[in-house]
């Protein structure tokens, strides 16, 4: 069986969780992308990649964030949640300044850009989206949009930057999500690795 981890902290958790059930190291070496060990091929990916990888099944199952699942829409079955890796997508601004609720059309920056667009459009607020995939807290400060819609986890950055949340639009964690097509044939395989994650890892 594949399984595509997103590269950082929680691929090393994951991996820590199938130390504990199979009672022996799993770890990348150096940059290899590519890991066999006990009957699996683990790939070493970019988050944002993870959820195409298991799609067109070139990985059978896979972890990634809730919120990179609904950004992309992915067509994947989603199994579980492991609880790694909590975050909220938000709304947030410069501090103490609400104007953008008075505004007739909204500029917003993000790299979640269908996750902004869908928070407002159901609001019935015009928005702009302005795709920036980094230093995303810059924007409302130099005036490139009125707010931004980012990943916050303890929110120091926005504080470090004279921002606040506004409004929490969604919670995310890490998600174990399979391809359908895997997920009909390698049934047995994947349902036993689920339970075995819930045992060790108690979800």
């Amino acid at each position: 069986m594949t399984i595509a981890l997103p590269k950082g902290r929680i691929a090393e958790d994951v991996l820590a969780i199938f130390k504990k059930i199979f009672d022996e190291d799993f770890e990348f070496e150096n940059r290899k992308l590519i890991l066999k060990k006990a009957g699996f091929t683990f790939l070493n990916v970019r988050n944002w990649d993870v959820a195409t990888y298991v799609q067109k099944q070139a990985a059978d199952i896979g972890v990634v964030g809730y919120d990179v699942i609904t950004e992309l829409n992915s067509d994947v079955l989603e199994l579980m949640d492991l609880g790694l890796g909590k975050c909220r997508v938000s709304v947030a601004g410069i501090k103490g300044d609400e104007s953008y609720k008075n505004k007739t059309q909204i500029k917003v920056a993000s790299k979640l850009q269908n996750i902004a667009k869908n928070y407002f459009n159901k609001k019935g607020i015009p928005v702009e989206v302005i795709k920036l995939n980094g230093s995303i807290e810059l924007a409302p400060l130099v005036g490139l949009s009125d707010v931004i819609v980012d990943i916050v986890e303890t929110g120091n950055t926005l504080k470090e930057n004279g921002l606040e949340e506004k409004e929490v639009i969604m919670h995310s964690s890490a998600r174990l999500i399979a391809n359908k097509n895997s997920f009909s044939v390698k049934k047995k395989q994947i349902l036993e690795i689920i339970e075995k994650i819930g045992q060790v890892h108690g979800t």
